[in-house]
């Protein structure tokens, strides 16, 4: 089996995760009827501080449905520049919603300059786009899964509520952020109008992801996701498998991290690589190849002794750390980098093959 590092969506699910969809209680969905659909929503609304919550098929989903019930056709939303809403997410909120994108600088700490929010929210004219919410993620994928603090997001939402706009947090990764603090997730989400969250990335499940809000901006989304062909079933057999998430996965994600760090540890001492080892604070590890190195040719290169890793565009890889990879896949899946690179020609990376080995005395 390959050393799969692309992203924590390619995670399978976990045994209790299996035994738990073959035993799961199920009824129509479509008419509030699924006893495990039921639980789920109940659970993450009380995990999330919020009066109710909406499964939907996936984190895009849940981010265009929030979009939809929050934010009004031909108005703004204000978010950053490298956020998964803007370069994934297939500019649904455009096409479905008439939403327009207005983008603010992101740093390489994955928040917004205050300054240039506030900024971005245009003054009540008859010729400008009126703001209709304010975006954030947390982690920050693009920005190498950096947490955004509670007390940015609390001063995003000073602004938010000063202008009257709802604050939507693409929180797909949101409990990486509160593994790696030591926060609970309501530290965010009460800042929040509403809130994302993907089951099926490092958490693990086959499929999923919820919206938590107050009751009635969640019968809206429930409303939106319906329009988006989101109305499901008898679910509950893979809404069984986030029930399992919820309960069982949470606390596993440091491990990840501690994996990651294994990664970004070796990495950042192989010549060829450029890596900013503060940026690896979760699960996600974002390098770059030194010019003159081809990153095609050394992600082919792994690909070819079984390591996957993802191309970020601009020169940068990713590598992901998730459910089933192990700390000696990390280490395995460096020194198969030191081959690559040297067979790639960086300078004296022969020299550094027994980088894994003196890893080992220092964790």
């Amino acid at each position: 089996m390959p050393i799969d590092l692309r992203s924590d969506t390619v995670t399978q699910p976990s045994p209790a995760m299996r035994e738990a969809m073959s035993r799961a209680e199920v009824g129509d969905d479509g008419w509030g009827e699924d006893p495990t659909v039921n639980r789920l929503e109940a659970l993450m609304a009380e995990r999330a501080g919020k009066d109710a919550a909406c499964f939907v098929a996936s984190g895009t989903m849940g981010n265009l449905s929030s979009l939809l019930a929050t934010c009004g056709r031909g108005r703004e939303a204000i978010l950053g520049d490298q956020s998964h809403i803007v370069h994934y997410e297939a500019g649904g909120a455009s096409a479905l919603g008439g939403i327009i994108f207005h983008t603010v600088p992101t740093r390489p700490d994955g928040t917004m300059p205050l300054e240039a929010i506030e900024a971005a929210i245009r003054p009540r004219a008859d010729w400008y786009a009126e703001a209709g919410v304010i975006c954030l993620e947390n982690t920050h994928n693009r920005c190498g899964g950096v947490v955004i603090s509670p007390d940015y997001m609390a001063q995003v939402a000073d602004i938010a509520a000063r202008h009257g706009l709802p604050l939507h947090l693409d929180g797909a990764r949101l409990y990486n952020a509160a593994i790696a603090t030591g926060r609970s997730i309501t530290d965010w989400t009460r800042h929040a109008t509403t809130v994302q969250m993907c089951l099926s990335k490092g958490l693990a499940a086959p499929v999923g992801s919820l919206v938590a809000g107050s009751r009635d901006v969640v019968a809206r989304v429930r409303r939106a996701r319906r329009v988006l062909g989101g109305g499901m079933r008898q679910v509950g057999v893979i809404a069984a498998a986030g029930v399992v998430v919820l309960t069982e996965m949470v606390d596993r994600l440091a491990e990840d991290h501690a994996n990651a760090r294994i990664l970004a540890d070796g990495l950042v001492r192989l010549p060829g690589i450029h890596l900013d080892r503060a940026s690896v604070q979760t699960n996600i590890v974002i390098f770059a190849l030194a010019q003159g190195l081809d990153p095609r040719a050394f992600i082919e290169g792994l690909k070819r002794e079984g390591v996957l890793v993802v191309d970020m565009g601009g020169g940068r890889l990713r590598a992901v750390t998730h459910y089933g990879i192990t700390a000696d896949d990390c280490r395995r899946a460096l020194d198969v980098c030191v081959r690559v690179l040297h067979a790639c020609g960086a300078e004296q990376v022969a020299h550094h093959r027994g980088v894994v080995d003196a890893l080992d005395g220092r964790r």
